[in-house]
């Protein structure tokens, strides 16, 4: 009985831990469960491979742990392997010695059985006394050899139940062996798409940053177009002026020389001309005029979802710098777009990534509308304010980007100081 207990207080410590290892491996197996709905879901619902990267990476991680939770299983089932093998050899040993003082006896009582005979006692009481002594002593050692065969029983049946143990404990251990083998099978696949993920990612990065090479680029380049068409128009306005200017003096000049004709041939006087009258303003100076004071007031030529660029200088993915003329905004494709004030349509070209851009002139102020998909108006024709000029057009990479620039003469306006 003592044997016994010693045994079953060896596993209580071991059993505990044995139990605490099962639950963290079901918590392991649980979150395992939930990375791959989680990596199911980034498969369909994303392009990108970043989401599914790290959740692979997760994934593997919580499969790596649980490989170390079955390995842990394991050694500590084999140290309770052990504990029970030397449980069985002690145990055997014990039976092994029970049985040999158990055939010890089995001889004395078999070579002593003749003096038990009762026609073998003598007669005399000295003798009678010894001989009844004896057979008290023979009654004791039988009743031994009993006891003895029933702790022999008893402990064979001990040994027969720790052996069960040993069985269980070895086929838990099977059972351990296959997990970690079908465990490490899955952690190789999920290596294997782990490299894959990264080899996309990679080449998907490096798409990346030659789209936004190419997109820097084309933003570079519709700078440089738009800067070059406003020189265009304010040179086209300038000798436009000076034309006027011009045709204005020459026909001062007529004026007067018609009335130094009509003097000479009536004989009188020619009167001095007296200086030409302050001109009223132009209608181009009054539209400048009108656009200036509502400064703060002008609504956005777009709904938008955000900014994606602000006005200004700004460092792009290459690691340069460059000069953003306007503001760019992340809107829904075919957004309407509309004019910011009354003008005339100057200008309507083709921006360097194939879209349409279009410059209405306010005076001495002009907006531009640039990557538009589709225009509702053409070249010379007057705009109203909040008119539709065209709609945004969606890039190859679904996103909708409309730039807006505001310029007086060749000086880019930064637009949030004039849109409300």
């Amino acid at each position: 009985m003592a044997l016994s207990l010693l045994i079953g207080g060896g596993f209580s410590v071991s059993a505990q831990t044995k139990k605490q290892l099962e639950q963290e491996k079901l918590q392991i197996e649980k979150q395992i469960k939930k990375l791959n709905a989680e990596l199911a879901s980034a498969k369909k619902h994303t392009k990108n491979s970043t989401a599914q990267l790290n959740t692979l990476n997760r994934k593997i991680k919580e499969r790596t742990k649980l490989i170390n939770n079955i390995n842990s299983q394991m050694r500590l089932l084999d140290t309770q392997i052990g504990h029970t093998q030397d449980s069985i050899d002690r145990l055997q040993v014990r039976i092994d010695s029970l049985k040999h003082e158990y055939g010890n006896i089995i001889r004395v009582l078999y070579s002593e059985r003749f003096s038990l005979r009762v026609s073998t006692w003598a007669i005399a009481s000295d003798a009678y006394n010894k001989a009844f002594l004896r057979q008290k002593y023979f009654q004791e050692y039988s009743r031994y050899r009993k006891m003895q065969a029933a702790a022999i029983r008893e402990r064979e049946a001990e040994l027969k139940g720790i052996n069960i143990s040993l069985m269980n404990q070895k086929s838990q251990k099977t059972d351990l062996l296959e997990q970690e083998k079908r465990q490490k099978e899955e952690l190789a696949r999920e290596q294997s798409q782990q490299q894959q993920q990264v080899r996309q990612s990679q080449k998907r990065e490096k798409d990346l940053t030659a789209q936004l090479s190419k997109k820097e680029k084309e933003r570079r380049k519709l700078q440089q177009q738009i800067q070059k068409i406003i020189n265009e128009e304010i040179e086209k306005a300038r000798k436009a002026a000076e034309a006027e200017k011009r045709a204005r003096a020459e026909a001062e000049r007529k004026a007067r020389a018609e009335a130094e004709k009509k003097a000479k041939a009536s004989g009188t006087p020619v009167k001095p001309v007296s200086p030409a009258p302050k001109s009223a303003p132009t209608a181009s100076e009054a539209l400048s005029s009108d656009f200036a004071s509502n400064k703060g007031k002008l609504s956005w030529p777009v709904y938008y979802k955000k900014v994606s660029r602000e006005y200004g200088r700004y460092t792009h993915e290459s690691g340069g710098e460059n000069m953003n003329n306007g503001i760019d905004l992340i809107t829904a494709a075919s957004a309407d777009v509309f004019a910011i004030f009354n003008g005339k349509v100057t200008r309507v070209f083709t921006c360097p990534n194939g879209s349409k851009g279009i410059i209405v002139r306010h005076g001495d102020y002009m907006s531009v509308y640039a990557n538009l998909g589709s225009i509702a108006v053409s070249e010379g024709k007057q705009v109203s304010t909040k008119q539709k000029l065209g709609t945004v057009q969606a890039g190859s990479d679904g996103i909708a980007e409309f730039s807006f620039q505001l310029w007086k003469g060749t000086q880019s306006q930064n637009p949030r100081s004039w849109l409300r």
